[in-house]
């Protein structure tokens, strides 16, 4: 069943985003529909028959069947699908016309219109995730609410208000239009860099960490670079990010499934082709004019990739990026790292006068790591019972049960007084 859920999800957004294309953007329910039942009938079949051996190959071919159908029954094919003309004058014409729009090149085009599609500037960033969680990933309106921590029934609002938006704009995205694509591809950026996160490090009750969105944002990300309009400097720089950070997930649990902090992971489990692969996208990043946000943190991930132990790491050059990066998106949780790096170089005392010099600090107090960094800093300066009372502060705020577990651990860590 697992096996099937992660093929389902895999399909979903590829199978969705071109059915919308034949339908028309405002008949998403419509090509939702369709896929769903392209599921349900491998879900009764294939427990009898067997699994195709190319079960992906079997679900495209069910819906475009299903599609097919649904345009001769419907008789409505202009108006579902304008743009393919002649094609569908005739019946004969309709099922060839069809399968000429699912070809491989055309689904890959169509997942990137969606992905634009779903970064409509009128859409607020957690709707336009939202939309790629629900569209282009398969999630359920179950899992997305768990992505966001939120509830059900909050989400379908945000759903489906964020699909009536769509539907307005009359047409999925349009990617030959460069001067378009240009000005929508930061936003397109943003919702994939706040994608990754959430599963890097994110707030979902489950679990601190969901590999399963950080997959997912690398393989939208792919297509962003497999495409002339998308292959920038920043679309590689962030793909870097993504590809340094996601080869330390393997070693981001230690073997009871607790979260491991980077100074404790195990670094031989770093995943080494993502990490030569990031390097590599971080080489070809630096063909530009722009520095973004995306180049300066691949660039942390990579000193850190690069430091065999933790007591190799760079920390001059790190706190040297972060002074960077403060330049380009000032906050007080990139600042709060930067003290971070700072202590690692010059020593707790060190980083607790930056940690208290950060501007807009009142914005950090519902922030767990903010209190396990001052927790980490006291407890290195043998001030054990201040160091526990931060560890209590930041275990109160954690999200899920991994970071109370990991809070635990520290709080349990702490001995002796001040």
């Amino acid at each position: 069943m697992e096996l099937h859920e992660h093929l389902f999800r895999r399909e979903a957004g590829r199978i969705v985003a071109t059915l919308t294309r034949i339908f028309g953007v405002e008949n998403l329910a419509l090509a939702e529909d369709v896929v769903q039942d392209a599921f349900c009938r491998a879900l009764e079949l294939w427990p009898f028959r067997g699994v195709p051996e190319n079960p992906s190959a079997w679900l495209m071919a069910t819906a475009k069947h299903r599609a097919v159908d649904v345009l001769r029954r419907e008789r409505t094919a202009r108006t579902l699908a304008p743009e393919l003309g002649r094609l569908l004058e005739s019946d004969e014409k309709l099922a060839p016309a069809v399968e000429e729009l699912f070809r491989a090149d055309a689904i890959k085009d169509d997942q990137l219109r969606m992905m634009f599609s779903c970064c409509h500037p009128r859409l607020p960033e957690a709707a336009q995730v939202g939309l790629m969680l629900h569209i282009l990933c398969g999630f359920s309106v179950d899992e997305v609410a768990g992505a966001f921590v939120s509830t059900r029934a909050a989400i379908e609002k945000r759903l489906s208000r964020a699909k009536q938006t769509l539907a307005r704009s009359e047409r999925l995205f349009e990617i030959a239009d460069a001067a378009d694509f240009a000005a929508r591809l930061p936003a397109v950026h943003r919702a994939l860099y706040l994608l990754f996160n959430e599963g890097y490090h994110g707030a979902s009750p489950e679990s601190a960490v969901r590999v399963e969105l950080c997959r997912e944002a690398l393989r939208l990300a792919a297509l962003l670079f497999d495409h002339p309009l998308g292959a920038t400097p920043a679309t590689y720089a962030l793909c870097a990010l993504m590809c340094l950070h996601a080869a330390r997930l393997p070693a981001r649990l230690d073997a009871a499934g607790n979260l491991s902090a980077l100074a404790d992971q195990d670094r031989s489990r770093w995943d080494p082709q993502l990490m030569a692969e990031g390097q590599s996208l971080l080489d070809r990043s630096a063909t530009g004019p722009e520095l973004t946000e995306y180049h300066v943190e691949a660039a942390i991930a990579a000193v850190h990739a690069s430091a065999a132990r933790v007591e190799d790491t760079n920390w001059a050059q790190i706190v040297s990026l972060y002074d960077t990066l403060l330049t380009i998106r000032p906050s007080p949780v990139v600042a709060l790292n930067r003290a971070i790096a700072v202590a690692q170089r010059e020593g707790p005392e060190r980083g607790l006068q930056e940690i208290g010099a950060i501007a807009g600090r009142d914005r950090l107090a519902t922030y767990p790591f903010y209190y396990a960094a001052l927790g980490e800093l006291e407890l290195r300066r043998g001030r054990g019972e201040t160091a526990r009372a931060h560890f209590r502060a930041a275990r109160a705020l954690a999200r899920n049960a991994m970071e109370r577990q990991f809070l635990e651990q520290r709080v349990e860590a702490c001995s002796g007084g001040d």
